[in-house]
C-alpha cells in the first residue's frame, strides 16, 4: 500500500509512541514536523526520522508534501488545528479528545463535511484484538446478555506543572482518562439496546488547580437494562486500566484494554470455570494507523469517525455538569492560511 506523508504537530512524548513507531513499523513517512520549540521538534527529527523540521503548525498543515496531519498537541489546541488542517485540504488523525467541548467538536465536524475529509479521533485500544475480543464474546452469546459495564482508568499523578491540569488547555481527569472509559461504554451500544445515558456523575477537585476534576466517576444506564461504571482518577496510588463486561452467563475482563502492549490478557469467568487469552502485544496504535490508511487508500470504514467524537464529547460535558464542573473550554481559532 503507497505509504502515508505524514506530517506532525508538536514534538509531544505521545507522537513517538502513537505516530512515529507506528509508521516506522508500517513503512509510512514522516515527511515534517513543527513545535513551539524548534530544537525540540529537532531532536523529535532526528530520534524518529521525521524529514524536515519546519518553523510553525501553520506549514505543517499548508506543506503541499504533508498528506495526513497527526495532533498530539494539548487538547485545548485539538478542535483548532483540527479545522485548520481540514480546511488546508488534509485528512487528520487527532489524539483525544476530538476537541474542548461538544459545540468545538461538532465545529470541527462541519469543517470535516465542508471539506469533504475524514478526521479520526485516536481511540487507538478499539482496534486492538483486546477490544476486538471483548465485543466477539458478546456477540457469540457466550457471556449471555449485557447486564453491566466497569471501565476503570487510574493513574499515579503527573507532575504539578502538566498541561493535563491546566484549566486553560482543557486539561482533568475526565479529559484525559475518563474518555476513554465513557467511549468504551458507547462502543458497547449494539448489544445493549442503543448509547448510554448518563445517570449520575461525581468528581473532586486538583487541589490548586481551579475548576481541574482529579477524579470524576459517572453511573450510565443502557437502553436494554445493563448499568455501566466509569470511573477515572489522575492521583492514583496504582496505575489500572481494566474493562470488566458482565454477562447473563459470563463474564470477561481485559487486563489493560488501553494498553494492551503493556498486558494483553482477557480473563473469561462462567460456568464452565476460568480461562486466560493472551492477544497479542503488538501496539494498538499501530493496529490504528493500519485502519485509518485502510480509509484513506482503500475506503474501508472509519470507527472513530467525526459522528462519533461529538456523541463522546456530548457524554463527557454531561458528565462534567452532573458532577459539578464546567466543561472545558474551546481553543482560540487559528489562521494558517498565511
Amino acid at each position: 500500500m503507497r505509504p502515508l506523508r505524514i506530517g506532525i504537530l508538536g514534538a509531544a512524548r505521545i507522537a513517538g509512541t502513537a505516530i512515529a513507531d507506528p509508521a516506522a513499523e508500517t513503512g509510512h513517512r514522516l515527511v515534517a514536523i513543527a513545535a513551539r520549540d524548534r530544537a525540540r521538534a529537532r531532536d523529535f527529527a532526528e530520534r524518529h526520522g521525521v524529514e524536515r523540521v519546519l518553523d510553525g503548525y501553520a506549514e505543517v498543515v499548508t506543506d503541499p508534501d504533508v498528506e495526513v496531519v497527526y495532533n498530539p498537541l494539548p487538547n485545548a489546541l485539538h478542535g483548532p488545528w483540527n479545522i485548520a488542517a481540514l480546511r488546508a485540504g488534509k485528512p487528520v488523525l487527532t489524539e483525544k479528545p476530538f476537541a474542548g467541548n461538544a459545540e468545538e467538536a461538532a465545529e470541527v465536524r462541519a469543517a470535516a463535511a465542508e471539506a469533504r475529509l475524514p478526521i479520526m479521533e485516536g481511540f487507538h485500544y478499539v482496534h486492538h484484538p483486546v477490544t476486538r475480543r471483548l465485543h466477539e464474546l458478546l456477540a457469540s452469546g457466550e457471556l449471555g446478555e449485557l447486564r453491566a459495564v466497569e471501565v476503570d482508568m487510574m493513574m499515579p499523578a503527573p507532575a504539578d506543572d502538566d498541561p493535563r491540569w491546566s484549566h486553560r488547555l482543557a486539561g482533568g481527569a475526565l479529559m484525559d482518562l475518563g474518555c476513554y472509559s465513557l467511549h468504551a461504554h458507547r462502543m458497547l451500544a449494539p448489544w445493549a439496546g442503543g448509547a448510554p445515558r448518563l445517570v449520575a456523575a461525581s468528581g473532586g477537585k486538583r487541589q490548586g488547580k481551579p475548576g481541574v476534576d482529579e477524579w470524576l466517576y459517572a453511573d450510565l444506564e443502557f437502553p436494554a437494562g445493563a448499568t455501566g461504571r466509569a470511573r477515572c482518577h489522575m492521583a492514583a496510588t496504582e496505575r489500572r486500566f481494566t474493562c470488566r463486561v458482565i454477562g447473563s452467563k459470563a463474564e470477561a475482563i481485559a487486563a489493560d484494554f488501553v494498553r494492551p502492549d503493556i498486558d494483553d490478557r482477557v480473563t473469561v469467568s462462567g460456568r464452565n470455570g476460568n480461562r486466560v487469552e493472551e492477544l497479542g502485544r503488538r501496539a494498538s496504535y499501530t493496529y490504528q494507523l493500519e485502519a485509518f490508511t485502510a480509509h484513506l487508500r482503500d475506503g474501508a470504514p472509519l470507527l472513530n469517525d467525526a459522528d462519533d467524537a461529538v456523541e463522546t464529547m456530548k457524554l463527557i460535558d454531561a458528565c462534567y455538569r452532573a458532577a459539578g464542573f464546567e466543561p472545558r473550554p474551546r481553543g482560540e481559532p487559528v489562521d494558517a492560511s498565511g
